[in-house]
């Protein structure tokens, strides 16, 4: 197949979608599928540089929003040569831009919503909500309404998509995430991140991997583990993730007042091999975040035989838990000190058994070629694809065409 992904960028540091987007992509090329993606970032952006795939970039996209005048004359132009699109999230203009490009045209698009329609952002965020909503109608409303198939990665946010808006109206379907097992020797590269971090030696290091945000429950974490760091002498809170807003200050003195800064490291976003070294370094992961659709890191942490400490609030907590392979609490303070409680509470037997159970979770559950195959499977299953390869080498209309009344990209763009 021929598979085009739409993505607003291809920052790593914007998050687990675009890893995904990355891992599945190099897993259907190798394959033998042919993978494009287009995104809205500057040609000379040095994420674009170094993305490993076809990339399109499109951009500058202007502000936020991201509007970008060459993205849909772009589509247009291109989408007879693909047997799919994907779009990887809402509130974008790749998003819109991609419903009016293809919405009448013969290749079918699909719409990951990667979790920006839970609940928990209307609850919390309330003006950015009533902001959303002011578009929502004759926006991404007509994105999710048309997509051949709405995409969610897990049953949990399948449902909870439900409740965000009233006029809604999607195919829902749920395709499994997954992601890939590093391939390196655990033990060189655990020695290759300690030896780049050797304060780290002879710790226990309780792992979290994720944007600094507050969704992520950083501010819990660093709360919780302050009792964790008094019952635990070696243990050592490795906060690794990208801060594009600023919050490490203010987290910074949250330890400060617990009396626990220099049990704390900030080293940043980490990638490649110094990101798997950390998590066969460490002696359990931690995912408190009050929504969180899929939770890329947490695979991730599985793969490398990590046990997975996570909030009721993470997607994949009903398998966690059913596996024991981690253990599960409210998005609380109270609630992680509980996650903490429990590992605690385990001897080094136990916590070897949960180890293995980890990665036997992984393998059954999140691996990337369960992924894959259920992707593809999704993608074959539309009526046009027979006809479209029936037809190959015919050259075919892709252009949509302009309905009366059909809103401007500059209004989209004005309404950020």
């Amino acid at each position: 197949m021929k598979i085009l992904h739409l993505v607003s960028t291809v920052d790593p540091r914007s998050g687990g979608p675009i890893e995904g987007v990355r891992q599945s992509g190099l897993a259907m090329a190798a394959l033998g599928h042919q993978i494009e993606v287009a995104s809205l970032d500057p040609i000379d952006a040095p994420c674009v540089r170094d993305f490993p795939l076809s990339l399109h970039a499109l951009g500058p996209g202007r502000g936020h929003y991201g509007y970008c005048p060459g993205y849909v004359p772009w589509l247009r132009a291109n989408a007879a040569r693909f047997d799919a699109a994907i779009v990887h999230g809402l509130w974008q203009y790749h998003g819109f831009g991609a419903w009016r490009a293809l919405r009448h045209a013969q290749v079918p698009y699909y719409v990951y919503t990667h979790g920006m329609l839970d609940p928990w952002f209307r609850v919390t965020y309330p003006l950015k909500h009533l902001k959303k909503w002011t578009y929502w109608p004759w926006a991404d409303y007509r994105v999710l309404r048309d997509a051949a198939a709405v995409i969610f990665t897990t049953d949990e946010e399948r449902l909870l998509a439900r409740e965000s808006f009233w006029l809604y109206r999607a195919n829902e379907r749920v395709v499994p995430f997954g992601t890939n097992a590093p391939r390196e020797d655990a033990n060189a590269l655990r020695a290759a991140f300690l030896h780049a971090s050797p304060h780290l030696q002879n710790k226990r290091i309780v792992l979290f991997l994720g944007r600094l945000h507050p969704k992520k429950g950083c501010d819990m974490l660093v709360h919780a583990f302050a009792e964790h760091a008094r019952e635990t002498p070696d243990a050592h809170l490795l906060m690794a993730g990208p801060d594009k807003g600023n919050w490490q200050p203010a987290l910074h003195a949250i330890a400060q007042s617990q009396g626990i800064a220099h049990r704390i490291s900030w080293p940043g976003m980490l990638q490649g091999d110094l990101k798997w070294g950390a998590l066969h370094a460490s002696d359990v992961f931690v995912l408190p975040s009050h929504q969180e659709n899929f939770g890329v890191s947490v695979a991730e942490a599985l793969a490398c035989g990590l046990p997975a400490l996570v909030s009721d609030k993470v997607g994949v907590w009903r398998e966690i838990d059913a596996d024991h392979a981690g253990f599960v609490a409210p998005d609380t303070i109270a609630g992680t000190k509980r996650l903490f409680a429990a590992w605690r509470a385990l001897d080094e037997r136990a916590r070897n058994s949960m180890r293995a159970q980890a990665r036997r979770t992984f393998d059954a559950r999140f691996a990337m070629d369960g992924m894959v195959r259920a992707l593809l499977g999704l993608l074959q299953e539309h009526p046009s694809l027979a006809a479209v390869r029936s037809r190959a080498g015919r050259p075919m209309s892709a252009r949509a065409r302009v309905e009366p009344g059909e809103p401007a990209e500059e209004a989209a763009s004005a309404q950020n």
